[in-house]
């Protein structure tokens, strides 16, 4: 007993060292503070900071550290890795106050000024995160982020900034809560954090979210990052050598280094592409960074450097990319080129000015709005905040869809098209005829029947691509269709075509409704709202309007005799939440079942420890498998609870997943596999080599040294070479490493990867 209290930190000595730790963080802000090019505001951050470290005294955040300690790290990332002034700072040291004590927004106005009171309110409002435990809640907490990043993009800039020390400090966390904030991060937080040139920061939550999901691979990439630091050294230093020889001018000052891909990137190309880590050839690339000297031009001595190099090595001309000439939406700019270097490896060069580089990493809405950069970049980031605004005058009412909707045009790439009169327009790559209708106008796109692409006739579906003249067709007799929306791929065109389509239906169901009173009447029965909700739970809708649509667009028939029905009893309640959005539920297979749960409605889970998915002799499961990502045992997967108190598992990869950590967090389950001997799941292995004669006698026999089965073999050879999937059941991943290491053992077999879904 006396050994532990020995142990026990004196409450005095704690305070100290927790005073120390904070005086020395505040420090190391306003050192970084001082080292910017803002006005010296420090009276007004000191303020700031005394007095949020007086509202949050005495409280702790989870990992025992002062409260304190968090609004000094977010505002750190605001002024040193977002390069905003002293407002932004004061907002972020005083974020958590009106949420976490008892002052209020007009204490804040009172103290300080009213901008910092009115960041610090567009803070609170949307404390809860973007996603809350309810669907709808969720929802109006995005639109309330969007909103406030419209009127003062600095709002969203600094939430940014929280949910970034939030992820560097989530190892404190419950692994539920892990997976929770994780999923959210990769949905919605890195796809605003690229969208608004944060590119270092974006890297970092991507990152930070694939080390809490898969945190196996993570330790993998990592490692062989590190083993092969010392080869891609001697790479750079053999390539570096004759540049730098002939980059020696007196005008031109630089500094070359290299960019290495993040963990996450890798990951997900290697995904992609179906490849191994060794196959990915642009691990890293070269930056050139320069700084002008007197009158000399940006774009002109990136040419010139581009020059330089190309005169030593051969390019590869389907790599160039010039975002100098005309900026990514975003803001970022800098000249990319692929060269064979001397080793004979493709290397990646991005050669940018420091003014460049220094948008890329501390982000293009910072310099826009608070450093009176160009009005061509304003324009950019103003068109987008435009966007933003119009779909969020007639959002989504499905939640879910309304996200999906916002994060579609993120991390979209762009394309450029010219109008006949020969005005630019950005678009997302992939985007439509239609998609460039509603970015013209909206009466434009709803009254769209057509396109003249380069001269030629195409239709509304016609992927645009950079370069395209196009020149849009309307009549007035045209409206929006349901299939119209397969058509489109940006936020905004789909947001329209999705307002006029709900008001459409909307009156259709108000015909609809008068068709169903009338069969009342006719029935003489009194239409009641339980009468109402029963006839429509009988045909399958969950909600009257959708109902009422139905019988109006005589998808249903209504009985000559209503008394019956609605005499007779449920037999089997309609529920089409998230099964009917996610398609969730066992697979046809026999060999696949859940583990019947008694009582489920009263059942609980421990969340302070991994829920075990097992199985039974029989080969039966207490949980059941997503048929949207198809998880095995060795996966990396959480567990979802349905309604019914079932357990879904999904892949952390999975995009339907994803929605789920963002939008259900109080549903996700972290998840530990059992040994799975009996039962089997369905995976496909993609196999690629070269056509000789034997070598499907080699697959297949080296297959059958496995317990597996085999239930589909296709193999098809082009050219000589040979490309083929094996369907396949397994018992766990194990399984299917074996078999991928015995696989490319055969001889003229060049490559061997599991098929992801």
């Amino acid at each position: 007993m006396s050994e532990q209290k020995m142990k026990e930190p004196d409450p005095e000595q704690l305070a100290i060292v927790h005073e120390y730790m904070i005086q020395k963080e505040f420090e190391t802000l306003m050192c970084e503070y001082l080292h910017s090019n803002h006005r010296r505001k420090i009276d007004r951050i000191t303020k700031a900071f005394n007095f949020a470290k007086q509202a949050h005294s005495g409280v702790k955040r989870r990992d025992g550290d002062p409260y304190i300690m968090h609004p000094l790290a977010v505002a750190q990332i605001v002024c040193g890795e977002m390069g905003l002034g002293s407002t932004s700072i004061c907002a972020a040291l005083l974020h958590d106050v009106v949420e976490d004590t008892e002052y209020e927004v007009k204490d804040i106005a009172n103290m300080f000024d009213n901008k910092i009171a009115e960041i610090v309110d567009g803070l609170t409002k949307i404390s809860g995160g973007v996603f809350a435990k309810n669907a709808s809640v969720q929802a109006d907490n995005l639109r309330r982020l969007l909103l406030t990043m419209s009127s003062d993009i600095r709002v969203i800039l600094i939430k940014i900034a929280d949910r970034l020390h939030n992820m560097r400090t989530l190892g404190s966390m419950r692994t539920d809560k892990q997976f929770k904030i994780a999923g959210e991060t990769m949905y919605i937080y890195a796809p605003l954090a690229h969208r608004l040139g944060l590119f270092a920061i974006k890297t970092e939550l991507e990152d930070l979210s694939f080390k809490y999901e898969h945190p196996e691979n993570y330790r993998i990439i990592n490692e062989k990052l590190k083993n092969t630091e010392e080869y891609r050294q001697r790479l750079f230093d053999n390539f570096a050598k004759p540049v730098r020889c002939r980059l020696q001018k007196p005008e031109l000052t630089y500094e070359m280094k290299t960019r290495v891909k993040s963990a996450y990137s890798i990951w997900n190309k290697m995904n992609t592409k179906g490849v191994p880590f060794e196959d990915i050839y642009d691990i890293f690339a070269v930056r050139i960074i320069f700084e002008p000297t007197g009158d000399v031009d940006e774009k002109n001595l990136c040419w010139d450097i581009y020059a330089a190099i190309t005169d030593i090595y051969r390019t590869r001309p389907d790599r160039l990319r010039d975002w100098v000439s005309r900026p990514k939406a975003n803001g970022y700019q800098a000249l990319h080129l692929t060269v064979m270097g001397p080793d004979g490896q493709w290397i990646e060069i991005q050669i940018r000015s420091k003014r460049m580089n220094e948008i890329d990493e501390k982000g293009f809405a910072a310099h826009w709005k608070y450093k009176e950069h160009s009005i061509e970049e304003d324009s950019e980031l103003d068109k987008w905040l435009r966007t933003i605004t119009e779909i969020l005058e007639n959002p989504n009412p499905n939640s879910l869809d309304f996200l999906d909707t916002i994060k579609m045009n993120l991390f979209s790439s762009e394309i450029f098209v010219f109008t006949p009169k020969g005005d630019l327009r950005t678009l997302p790559k992939g985007a439509t005829a239609l998609d460039l209708a509603y970015n013209l106008h909206t009466n434009i796109g709803d009254t769209c029947i057509g396109a003249k692409v380069n001269h030629r006739l195409v239709p509304l579906s016609h992927k645009l691509e950079s370069g395209d003249q196009v020149e849009i067709l309307t009549s007035k007799s045209q409206r929006p269709k349901v299939e119209w929306l397969n058509y489109v791929t940006t936020a905004k065109a789909r947001t329209k075509i999705e307002a006029v389509l709900r008001r459409e239906r909307k009156e259709l169901a108000k015909i609809g409704k008068e068709k169903v009173k009338e069969a009342f009447a006719k029935a003489s029965l009194e239409p009641t709202q339980s009468y109402l909700d029963k006839l429509s739970v009988y045909f399958g809708f969950p909600k009257r309007e959708e109902f009422y649509y139905a019988v109006e667009k005589n998808e249903v028939t209504l009985p000559d005799n209503l008394r019956k029905v609605l005499k007779e009893e449920k037999s089997n309640s309609i529920i089409k939440g998230l099964s009917k959005i996610f398609r969730i539920g066992k697979k046809k297979s026999d060999t696949i079942k859940a583990l019947p749960l008694k009582n489920t409605k009263n059942l609980s889970f421990d969340r302070t420890k991994p829920y075990e998915l097992r199985e039974n002799a029989l080969g039966q499961r207490n949980y059941v498998v997503a048929n949207c990502c198809n998880p095995i045992p060795g996966d990396d997967v959480f567990g979802f609870i349905n309604d019914d108190n079932t357990v879904i598992v999904h892949k952390h990869s999975c995009p339907i997943g994803s929605r789920l950590k963002s939008s259900f967090g109080d549903r996700i389950l972290s998840t530990v596999w059992s040994s799975h001997t009996s039962a089997s799941f369905e995976a496909t292995l993609k196999v690629i080599g070269i056509d000789a004669i034997g070598v499907l006698t080699d697959i297949a026999k080296t297959i059958s040294d496995y317990n597996v089965n085999i239930i589909r073999l296709l193999i098809e050879t082009k050219d000589g070479v040979f490309e083929g999937k094996i369907n396949m059941l397994v018992h766990d991943v194990e399984d299917i490493q074996k078999m991928c290491i015995s696989l490319a053992k055969i001889k003229n077999m060049k490559s061997v990867s599991r098929v992801v879904d």
